[in-house]
């Protein structure tokens, strides 16, 4: 570990003696059919947070994945995709499943939003359960990192990870037509994707479609291939709006199905052992609205509401065995008010109501029902050189398992933020924030086997609830050659729930217990982008970043889990009709492990791009790509994830496709 902390360090002290960077992605293009120089990202308007502002102006961490950078990055799995991002890494539960680690943080305090409103799947309850929301149908992915549950409430105790996919149009194209499609084939799976979007509409309405299919088979580890990793999907919407001076209001309807293997279960034929895998589905219908200076004192009234019916059946060869059923209702009111004191802001609510199952003979969850309301407030304002951000909510919430006990719970929530620019070309940040947590379904209730996970979970419904309080400090620099930031934050948690190995054996499964104890979580984040050169041959960018955390239970030890150190760079060329990049990322060995826990190994992972633009014109732009991962074949096996052991991540990959937009 002393070599991994010595690196880190260095690569910190490089980055913080350097200019920094403002944000990951302020070097790609905007989200847009149209070509815009690279510094306009900085322009792109945050969706999750109020007052339409970007990322350069929000005091809170935050990071959006768009443009060119969201295509090179599109994965299978919403964690993968924003793996690449400083401070947030993937559990990797094969090819089929990856939900996002944020700061060391993931399942219930990581909240998973589909255009604002969460995904209302279960993706939360295991890491063998998959989201609903579709990385490569995103116009944008926006990830706040630290405690968002002002906004979103206690399951955003950890941060958000929001996917703007525009199935409800808040605007008709320029052009009364516009769309994207993308096709591609992976060397490592022997599979592909393909997907399409169309938006409509003028003269007061907007239409929108999208579908995608992808076929993945097992894929390729180095020396052999994984069994059971294959992921088969689907998903698809058809939505519209009315538009006006007035506003907007607009209905869609989408449907997604997903088939994937457990790799960490791929049977034995020759011992009558059948492979697990899971195969699920969410009909989702979602109503969202938006109304212009409505009243007085009030300049913007914004609602959503979602509703959802999720499925999900673990097999075990052609039997179903466990039966995890979901149906929620979402929604959501926010409203802005006109400038008041020189303060601005926006103040609502949020309720919902979700009814969960698991039937089957290895259910480990009791059906339980869920309901919970927030009320929320954040105020800004300016003074002079210092921005000052502050907001509070307050939940209700309360879970009720079928033959058991009610439980109820009332968190607090309260954040300050600052923002103080010495000059156009420095500022530095302070966020303190005090969150809280109610303990989910599965922490409460959970006992019994679950297969496809292969653990056996033991709930306590006696549990807390959980309080993070949070400092964080950042400092920012722009110029004309480096943009970067760097970023150290401590928090300290009481009553912090966790599932630790016991080192006991039940039903022939490893038995993981729900506990609570004070935990602490300390790390540091940077990165910078150094803009070479600019010149008739190009524009050539270099990118350097690292992050690490590091997180113990009070009275000793290491909790479970945690995200390895990590250090990559990226040297990036691009002119008017070709891009290319070649980029390493070091993830170091991770020791610091929870009892019962295995060490995992350092690895380097290498990967390039290079994409060719052709038949570009005022109306439509097609590209050609090539994308090798994991160019040197590494067995790369990730601390985050349930089952490195069983399953590393895929090995040598080269994929090929053609993305066009008009």
């Amino acid at each position: 570990m002393k070599r991994t902390a010595l690196a880190c360090c260095i690569g910190f002290a490089l980055l913080s003696s350097a200019p920094v960077f403002a944000d990951p992605v302020d070097d790609a293009p905007p989200p847009s059919n149209d070509a815009e120089p690279a510094t306009k990202l900085k322009d792109v308007v945050v969706t999750a947070v109020p007052l339409g502002q970007s990322a350069d102006q929000i005091v809170t961490p935050v990071s959006v994945l768009a443009g060119t950078e969201l295509d090179d990055a599109r994965s299978g799995t919403i964690g993968q995709t924003v793996a690449g991002v400083p401070g947030v890494q993937t559990t990797a539960f094969g090819a089929g499943a990856g939900r996002p680690v944020i700061r060391g943080l993931d399942g219930s305090r990581v909240a998973v939003l589909a255009d604002g409103l969460g995904s209302a799947d279960v993706s939360n309850v295991s890491q063998d359960h998959a989201t609903t929301v579709e990385p490569f149908l995103a116009d944008q992915i926006e990830i706040l990192k630290g405690p968002a549950t002002l906004l979103y409430g206690s399951g955003a105790i950890g941060g958000i990870v929001n996917l703007v996919d525009g199935r409800i149009p808040q605007s008709a194209p320029a052009n009364g037509l516009s769309g994207r499609t993308q096709i591609g084939y992976d060397s490592v799976s022997g599979g592909g994707t393909g997907m399409f979007r169309v938006d409509a509409g003028g003269d007061g309405f907007a239409l929108h479609a999208d579908g995608l299919y992808r076929h993945d088979g097992d894929y390729d580890i180095p020396g052999r291939t994984l069994d059971n990793s294959f992921a088969h999907s689907k998903s698809g919407a058809l939505g519209g709006s009315w538009l006006g001076d007035w506003g907007y209001l607009g209905l869609s309807v989408s449907r997604y199905l997903s088939n994937y293997g457990n790799p960490a279960e791929p049977g034995d034929p020759a011992e009558g052992e059948p492979a697990v895998r899971v195969s699920m589905g969410q009909t989702r219908y979602d109503l969202k609205g938006a109304l212009n200076a409505p009243f007085a004192g009030i300049d913007k009234a914004e609602f959503s509401f979602g509703h959802s019916d999720y499925q999900h059946v673990e097999y075990e060869g052609s039997k179903a065995g466990t039966t995890f059923t979901n149906q929620t209702d979402e929604g959501r009111v926010q409203l802005t008010h006109a400038p008041l004191a020189g303060w601005t802001g926006a103040f609502g609510l949020q309720a919902f109501h979700r009814d969960f199952a698991a039937i089957g003979e290895e259910s480990f969850v009791p059906p339980t029902s869920t309901k919970g309301v927030g009320l929320f407030v954040t105020e800004q304002r300016e003074f002079g050189p210092l921005k000052v951000e502050l907001g509070a909510r307050t939940d209700r919430q309360s879970s009720t398992p079928d033959n058991g006990d009610k439980r109820d719970f009332s968190p607090l929530s309260l954040s300050a933020g600052f923002a103080w620019r010495f000059d156009d070309a420095w500022h530095m940040t302070l966020n303190l924030d005090r969150a809280q947590r109610a303990p989910a379904e599965e922490e409460l209730f959970s006992h019994g086997p679950h297969a496809a996970s292969a653990t056996f979970e033991i709930g306590d419904a006696n549990l807390a609830k959980e309080t993070a309080n949070q400092v964080e400090l950042g400092l920012h620099y722009h110029s004309e050659f480096v943009e970067a930031k760097v970023a150290a934050y401590y928090n300290r948690y009481d009553d912090f729930i966790y599932l630790a190995d016991t080192g006991e054996i039940e039903d022939d499964l490893p038995v993981r217990q729900w506990s609570q104890r004070n935990a602490k979580f300390r790390g540091g984040e940077a990165e910078a982008t150094f803009h070479l050169a600019k010149n008739a041959s190009g524009h050539y960018d270099l990118r350097v970043w690292g992050d690490t955390v590091r997180a113990t239970l009070a009275g000793g030890g290491n909790l479970p889990r945690i995200p390895a150190a990590r250090f990559g760079s990226e040297l990036s060329w691009r002119n008017d009709d070709w891009r290319a990049s070649l980029g390493a990322t070091r993830y170091f060995e991770q020791d610091d492990v929870a009892e019962f826990e295995t060490d995992t190994k350092g690895f380097t992972l290498v990967n390039a791009r290079l994409a060719w633009s052709f038949f570009n014109n005022d109306r439509s732009s097609w590209e050609a790509f090539v994308n090798a991962d994991n160019l040197t074949n590494q067995t790369a096996r990730l601390s985050t994830s349930l089952i490195k052991d069983q399953a590393p991540l895929a090995g040598r990959n080269f994929a090929i496709g053609v993305r066009g937009m008009f």
